[in-house]
């Protein structure tokens, strides 16, 4: 148990190198090389992207209901370095829109049409803004800050995750996302059920 400790320990510090790598690097090759990439690359960055939040959303409900399986447990770990390595993704494009013409990105961003229910539009802002929001807080530093209201603030995972899934299946059809979106949604609530009849159970004793 110790070495598989240590191994989720090295790949946490992997996931966040990786994460300030993509802020850096992925920004500056969209604006300015994107003929570098390959094709479909960008589309595969968002669904790596979604991926990754999938598993920062699944692995808390999973390791409440399997409690008596040891090696879950230690997995709630990554969700730092998960999480952050999917929001980076997400930051380092909108980074790249600014680069290639900040008045424009500004403009369409904040443009009626952005923020409208038709089309499904405004899940895309809605994505954008939790994935800086979670990015920016998470590190110690934003955790003694902000105090109580850190937790709070987490719970923006559950925007960013869903608006993403959401935009991915009813934009996109990617039907994959919709699955992620359902499977989520469903260990979650039976983490919590679990959890409601446990409490209960405790109390009757």
């Amino acid at each position: 148990m110790k070495q598989y400790l240590s191994t989720i320990a090295y790949i946490q510090e992997a996931l966040l190198w990786l994460s300030f790598v993509v802020i850096i690097a992925l920004p500056i090759t969209v604006a300015y090389a994107p003929t570098t990439l390959p094709a479909d690359f960008i589309t595969f960055l968002y669904e790596v992207s979604l991926f990754a939040a999938f598993l920062v959303l699944s692995i808390r409900p999973l390791a409440d209901l399997v409690p008596n399986l040891s090696w879950v447990r230690p997995l709630v770990i990554l969700r730092k370095g998960v999480g952050a390595f999917s929001a980076s993704i997400i930051v380092a494009f909108m980074l790249a829109n600014l680069m290639t013409d900040a008045g424009a990105y500004a403009v369409a961003f904040f443009s009626a049409k952005h923020w409208s229910l038709e089309g499904y539009h405004i899940l895309a802002p809605l994505g954008d803004i939790s994935a800086l929001i979670l990015l920016i807080t998470s590190n110690k530093f934003s955790k003694r800050v902000l105090g109580i209201n850190w937790k709070r603030i987490q719970k923006l995972a559950y925007v960013y995750f869903y608006s993403g899934a959401l935009y991915e299946y009813l934009v996109l059809g990617q039907e994959f996302a919709f699955w992620f979106a359902l499977i989520v949604f469903a260990l979650s609530a039976a983490a919590f059920i679990v959890k409601r009849m446990r409490s209960a159970s405790l109390a009757t004793i």
